[in-house]
């Protein structure tokens, strides 16, 4: 029966995500203002980084990779954990201004696979690429501290509750979500909407509009009750961590040895990734859950239907982001052409740029074409993701030992000072 409240709560979240699926197809940006004597200022082109100094980044981003996996694996030190956790908070976050970002990297990948005119840094790929590597030998160690956002969210989550279960589940979703919105954005060339909605680079590059100061701080404040906010319930890069852990091949421990129950670290985990022992009067008849399991494994596909078409019809919403549809559409309902108005602006300015409209519509119907398949993409992923979900709310395993889990552990080794089980390394 509770299972069945957490499927029937996960049903009724779901619905209300796909039900606010829609974008605010409004210009959100005042117009640029034409003929009133400002004299546009001679462009200044930034030099590249130096190439001593991107190998620098890769290097420190190792480093970092390194020494916090031997900290979890081996030395099961809470304490280097959390010193390499300031260092990758000054260096990658304040230092670096959160770029080069992991995080971000998905873009500039998911962009050099679908325009062959983008050339993607060599650093970019290696800060994609690394984390993963090592997630998928060691776990997500990249997470415990090496991320500057997982860092500073780290140190601010002085007071963590347990939100339930079928919530965690459910707002679990919402990373994939946001990785699929990432990725159609940037393979349309639309937008680098994970960068520009990062909700802490504008602490640490202080550039960042109030909205978005008050957006992080926020998230802040919250992470001090309930634990990485963004880490557990928005951040894409997670997602794709979260798949890759479930296979690591090692993986940080609780105990170092065996587990005697004594449940001290029961509620030491501030993001609720501990398996705690599941006993055999709990478990459901077999058949039962097997009928259970298959039928929703053949649910699936339809849920991927479901997904895909419903997220289909708000291709338009979703393309509308895209400055050459907005300024196509703009031109194709403006009754006013010509008149000088707040829509006129923008028009007046293609019109001066000496290109045809016809070209211009052409290229807004071939992203919107892309859009439209992207969206059925997108809708029969996010489909997927929940259907999965639903099965992994049926599966019963038998535990004897509280053990992390390997896709919602971060790896921050919190749990690893309550255990009393000690060996004689630590």
């Amino acid at each position: 029966m509770k299972q069945i409240n957490n499927i029937l709560h996960i049903l009724f979240l779901t619905i209300l995500l796909f039900s606010s699926f829609s974008l605010d197809a409004k210009n959100r940006f005042p117009k640029p203002e034409f003929e009133t004597g400002y004299v546009q200022p001679e462009t200044v082109l930034t030099s590249a980084r130096a190439v001593i100094l991107e190998y620098l980044d890769i290097f420190m981003l190792i480093a970092a990779l390194s020494l916090i996996t031997w900290f979890i694996l081996k030395k099961r030190s809470r304490k280097g954990v959390f010193w390499i956790t300031v260092f990758s908070l000054l260096y990658f976050g304040f230092y670096r201004e959160g770029c080069v970002c992991s995080i971000g990297s998905i873009q500039n990948i998911t962009l050099a696979l679908f325009d062959s005119t983008y050339r993607i840094t060599i650093s970019a790929f290696l800060f994609f690429i690394l984390p993963i590597l090592y997630t998928l030998f060691f776990g997500r160690t990249f997470c415990a501290g090496v991320c500057p956002l997982g860092a500073l969210q780290d140190i601010v989550a002085l007071k963590p509750i347990s939100l339930k279960s079928w919530l965690e589940k459910t707002l679990g979703i919402l990373p994939f979500i946001y990785l699929g919105l990432a990725i159609l954005y940037a393979a349309t060339g639309t937008d680098f909407i994970i960068c520009k909605y990062d909700p802490f680079v504008g602490f640490f590059r202080m550039d960042a509009t109030f909205m978005m100061f008050v957006i992080g701080g926020l998230f802040l404040i919250i992470g001090i009750f309930i634990a990485r906010p963004y880490c557990r319930f928005l951040c894409p890069y997670g997602a794709i961590l979260n798949i890759v852990s479930r296979f690591s091949r090692k993986h940080m421990t609780i105990t170092p040895t065996e587990c005697i129950n004594c449940n001290l670290c029961e509620s030491s985990c501030p993001v609720v990734a501990i398996n705690k022992p599941t006993p055999l009067k709990d478990r459901e008849e077999p058949e039962t859950a097997k009928r259970r399991f298959i039928l929703l494994s053949l649910i699936i596909p339809l849920l991927m239907l479901i997904g895909g078409y419903l997220t289909s019809n708000f291709h338009n919403n979703l393309a509308i982001v895209n400055p050459k549809v907005k300024l196509a559409n703009e031109i194709y309902n403006n009754s006013n052409y010509g008149v000088e108005n707040t829509e006129a602006l923008e028009i007046t300015a293609f019109n001066t740029s000496g290109q045809k409209i016809e070209a211009l519509y052409e290229e807004a119907n071939s992203i919107i074409d892309d859009f439209y398949i992207g969206s059925w993409i997108l809708g029969s992923f996010i489909g997927l993701v929940f259907g999965l979900t639903l099965i992994s709310l049926t599966i019963f395993k038998y535990r004897e030992d509280y053990t992390p889990n390997k896709a919602t552990c971060h790896s921050c080794a919190r749990c690893i000072d309550y255990c009393p089980v000690k060996n004689e390394n630590e």
